[in-house]
Parts: C-alpha cells; structure tokens; sequence
C-alpha cells in the first residue's frame, strides 16, 4: 500500500481524533453550565442548520480542491493548481459572506420550522432559537477560505497544515465556548439564551484561530510550492471557466456528502417534536431530542473519526491512481483502507454499546434512557463510516453523480419512516430510521463501486467476516467482566462509571489486540512495523 496514504491518514486522524475528542470532552463541562438536555437541544437548533450552511458555502471544497489539485499535479501542471487557489480565495470570501447573510436573514423561519409542534410550556420561543442561529452565522464568513488553504495543501498531499489547524480551531473554539457561556450565567447573571448564543459564536472565533495557522504554514512553505512552478510542464491551458465548471462538478457531491449527516439531523429537527406530540409524548419532546441529537450523537461521532481522515486522505490518491489507469494500485489502496476502517471502527462501536450505561453517566451523568438510546445508537457509526469512506471513493473514480443518487435515496428513506418509527418507538425510531436511510445509501455506492470500478469484494469480505468474529470473541468476556463488576461499581456515579469504562475497554482492547496480532491480519493491516511487538510479546 501507497506509504503516503498510511503517513498522510495516520497525521489526518490524529489530528481528527483530537479534534474529535476535544469536542466530546468539551460537553462534560457544557452540559453542566447550561443545564440540561432541553438546553443542549436549543444548542443543537442552532449548530444543525449551521452545518448545512457552512457546507453549502465551502461548497466541499477541500475534498473538491484536493482532487483536482492532485490530478493536475499528476500531470505536472502545477501551475493551473496555482490558479484555481488565487481564484478561489476571492470566489470563498464572496461565498461566505452570502451564506453568512442568508442564514441571518432566514434564521427567524428555520426557528418556526423547528419549534412546529413543541410543547409550549417546556420549549424555548422562535426569538429564543433566532438568536442562537444568527449568533453562529458569523463563522460563514471566514469559514470558506479556511477550507481552501486545507484543500490546497491536501493536494499536494500535505495532511499536516489541516490537522494542525483543526485541533487549534477546536482548542480556540471550546476556549471561548466555556468561558462566554460561564461567565454569562454566573458572572453577569445572564440567560442561558445568551449564554448558548455565546457559545455557538465560539465558531467565529475557531475559524479566525484556524486561518492564522494556515497563513503560516503558507508562509513557511511558500518558497517550496513556488518551486514546483519550474518544473510545470504548461501543456495544459485551462481558462477559469472551465476550471471552475470542474470543480462545480466535483465539488457538488462532497456538498452533499458535507451535510449528509447533518441532512438527517436536520429531518429529526423538523419531525421528531410532531411526531412525539402525536405520540402523546410532547412533553418529553425537547429533552428527547437533545439527547438525540447533542448528548448521543457527540459519544457515537467519534468513532467515525477514522473514516474522515481516510476520506480526506484517500480521494487525492484514488484520483492519481485512477488518472494514471493503475487500477491494482487503486485495489489495493481501497482494500487497505475498507479493512483498517473496519477493524478500528467496528470494535469501537460495539464497545460503545456495551458500555453504553457508565459512558453516558462519566459524560453527562446518569440517564437510564440516554444510555439506552446510546446503546441502539452506537452501532450506526459504522454506517457513517463506511457511508463516508464509500462516498469518497465515488469522488475519486468520477462517478460523482451516483453520490447525490445514494444521499438523496437515504434521506428520502429517513423522511418516510422517521415518523411512523418515531411514533413506535419513541427516540429509539428516530436511529432505526437514519440506520435504514444509510444502509440505503451505502448498497447504492457498494454497487457503483463495482460496477464503475470493477472493484472485487471478495478479499475484504472475507477479512470483514473475519473482524466480525474477532469482535465476537471480544465482546463476550466484555459483557461478562461488565456485568460482575455490576457488583461491586455503579454506573449510576461518575467515578465508579470511568472505573467501569477503564476496566473493561482494558479487557476488550486486550483480547482484541491478541486477535489480531495472533491472527496476522493486524500484521497485513498496518504492516511488518508490528513485529517487533509481536516479538517482544512473544506472539
């Protein structure tokens, strides 16, 4: 396998996962500084439509970006790459402050779409929502150039500038996030309104944080990049139309990829308070839906950490090989990163599951039913990763057109039974639905894949039968060391719950690792770098 892709994916999950991590760690003290679920939903009314704004207005262009970088760049035309990015920073700074004004001005009718059938003595006001909407939308405007410089540099295959700045983005963000939200409630005595408006403005603040990184790695790399310049081949002229009509097309799926997650967020918002007051359950509404959408959802996110650095990291790569005609290459590329994606991801989410009881308590404290809502929700991010990963392929041997058939089939699937599911069985109807829509969609890229790309699933299909019985084996003796230690630790107090978490992870993590590396598959996975541990193990 291409050492590119396992350096650049290795710096891009690291990066991911510590973004990812700060971003779950941050909801301990959040949570108990605003107060409660209802208030974590009136968070989320905010961030979901938010999410789809921004990538509307980045227009996918990292991934976007990269991919028609790197094709160029194959080419030894670095100097249309070079244009695109000069272009591109006017084009993102007037996109961003289009996006910006259009959430502003649309925010009051996002906030009546979302409140529609709220219990009206337990929900926050259209005013309430507003602001917190149009307190977020500040980061449009400086989001999208930030995405271009991450592109540029993931297409000359350099991972490092984005993953800095993502974890410094992250880092500024939940700074400001914390402070503005305490220092309003308990300082100025303020309301928690103000507080989450604060809070979600902490975006605006990450993005200003994450662009003062990427101009400096621009600086510092500059006299490089500018290199590569004399070795253009110039036998390529691309005028700036039709630059830009390629990267409409490229960039249109990783739009729709982009806001995949927050598309079917965004259907939850929309239904799942007139589906539960249809239910007879509108009370319970609101405290429901945060814990959908903002509690659960922050803890089964992180498992897909892997796949968005795989999907950042492996689209550039794909495309060069695809360019080049190399399809054993591509193969192996793709069978390295659908089996390492598996192997990580799959044991994490069952692991979540298992632990879904004393994980929710060390986060949010104890909830019975978030925790059993967490347990049906956690084996879902496996679809989001492999809905991520497949998606990207997609992207990389230009069979773009076929992601917005797979996302727009999934989504249609969420909205026909997220009702009626939801009216069965309460939130736990509201995951089987978004399980169902992304199933949809991932059979639908499995099948393009195949067909466009004469991929041959067999080997990963045996190695994933393979992983499911690894991870069989090693959720057994984690059930059961679980359930003895049930007497002796509670998972209803914090402290007894992270002693619950640390002990049986350590368990599974163990009999999972001896799998793997007994087995050779960890060895063929990540390479011959695991022997000496083997060794030393004596495995």
């Amino acid at each position: 396998m291409s050492s590119k892709l396992i350096r650049g994916t290795f710096i891009l999950t690291l990066g991911t996962i510590l973004s990812k991590v700060l971003g779950l760690l941050y909801v301990i003290p959040f949570y108990a500084i605003i107060g409660g679920k209802e208030q974590a939903a009136l968070y989320q009314f905010g961030y979901v439509p938010y999410t789809i704004f921004i990538s509307i207005a980045t227009a996918g262009v990292p991934l976007a970006v990269s991919k028609y970088i790197s094709k160029y760049n194959a080419l030894e035309e670095y100097a249309v790459g070079r244009r695109l990015f000069r272009s591109g920073m006017v084009v993102m700074l007037a996109t961003g402050i289009f996006s910006f004004l259009a959430m502003y001005v649309l925010s009051p009718w996002f906030a009546e779409l979302v409140l529609r059938g709220a219990d009206s003595e337990h929900s926050f006001t259209v005013e309430d929502v507003t602001l917190v909407m149009r307190a977020v939308s500040f980061a449009l405007i400086i989001i999208p150039i930030m995405s271009l410089i991450r592109g540029f540099f993931q297409g000359h295959q350099s991972m490092g500038p984005s993953a800095v700045s993502t974890v410094v983005e992250q880092i500024a963000r939940i700074a400001f996030l914390l402070a503005g939200a305490y220092v309003v409630l308990y300082v100025l005595k303020g309301s928690v309104v103000t507080a989450i408006s604060v809070a979600t403005f902490a975006a605006f603040i990450g993005g200003i944080a994450s662009l003062i990184i990427l101009l400096w790695y621009w600086q510092k790399r500059k006299r490089g990049l500018n290199e590569l310049l004399e070795f253009d081949k110039g036998t390529i002229e691309v005028s700036i139309s039709d630059m830009y009509k390629e990267i409409i097309v490229y960039a249109l799926p990783f739009v729709l990829v982009g806001i995949a997650n927050p598309l079917f967020q965004f259907i939850d918002q929309i239904t799942f308070n007139r589906a539960m007051a249809e239910a007879g359950k509108s009370a319970e509404a609101l405290g429901s839906l945060g814990i959908l959408n903002f509690t659960t959802h922050k803890l089964v996110i992180i498992p897909v950490s892997l796949a968005t650095a795989f999907a950042l990291t492996l689209v550039p790569l794909v495309t060069e090989s695809y360019v080049k005609g190399d399809r054993q290459i591509m193969f192996r590329q793709l069978n390295q990163t659908f089996q390492v994606l598996l192997f990580i991801t799959m044991p994490a989410a069952i692991g979540l599951a298992l632990l879904a009881e004393p994980m929710y308590t060390a986060f949010y404290g104890y909830d019975e039913y978030g925790a059993q809502v967490l347990r049906t929700y956690a084996p879902v991010s496996i679809l989001f990763a492999l809905y991520a990963v497949t998606a990207a392929i997609l992207q990389g041997i230009n069979e773009q057109r076929y992601t917005i058939l797979s996302l727009l089939t999934g989504l249609l699937v969420k909205l026909s039974l997220n009702i009626p599911l939801i009216k069965a069985f309460g939130t736990e109807g509201a995951v089987y639905a978004t399980a169902l829509g992304y199933t949809v969609s991932i059979m639908i890229n499995f099948f393009v894949i195949k067909r466009f790309a004469y991929y041959p699933f067999k080997l990963v299909v045996r190695r994933s039968l393979l992983i499911i019985i690894f991870n069989v084996l090693m959720a057994v003796p984690v059930f059961f060391a679980y359930k003895g230690l049930l007497y002796l630790l509670s998972p209803e107090t914090r402290m007894q719950s992270v002693l619950l978490i640390i002990v049986c992870a350590g368990i599974g993590g163990i009999v999972y690792a001896y799998l793997g590396l007994k087995s050779g598959l960890a060895d063929r996975l990540f390479g011959d770098r695991l022997g000496k541990i083997k060794q030393k193990l004596r495995i």
